[in-house]
């Protein structure tokens, strides 16, 4: 059963958001790769802009961890941190209705 893991950014409106974008695009584009992978998309709340979600979709838990794991999510990852200043929170859920 797949899984969906929600991905919580805080990013600052302005020079940090043109400067995170391509780390955005380009942690994806090297998921897009990764056994397991589904899908993805960005989405920011329209009520606070600074709020960014990423909803990935994985066919596995174990698909999942491997690319948590993998050194070059982390190196991008690593610098999303240190330019938003806070912590990437994830958060997994599963499917409490068949899909």
């Amino acid at each position: 059963m797949s899984i969906e893991v929600m991905i919580k950014r805080k990013i600052k409106q302005g020079p940090q958001a043109r400067k995170l974008v391509p780390l955005i695009l380009q942690i994806r584009a090297l998921a897009m790769y990764q056994p397991g992978y589904i899908s993805g998309k960005t989405l920011y709340n329209v009520e606070n802009p600074e709020q960014c979600l990423v909803v990935s979709e994985w066919q596995s838990l174990e698909d999942w961890f491997s690319w948590m794991k993998s050194e070059k999510r982390a190196e991008i990852q690593s610098k999303i941190d240190k330019l938003t200043g806070e912590q990437t929170e994830y958060s997994i859920y599963a499917h409490m209705v068949g899909k």
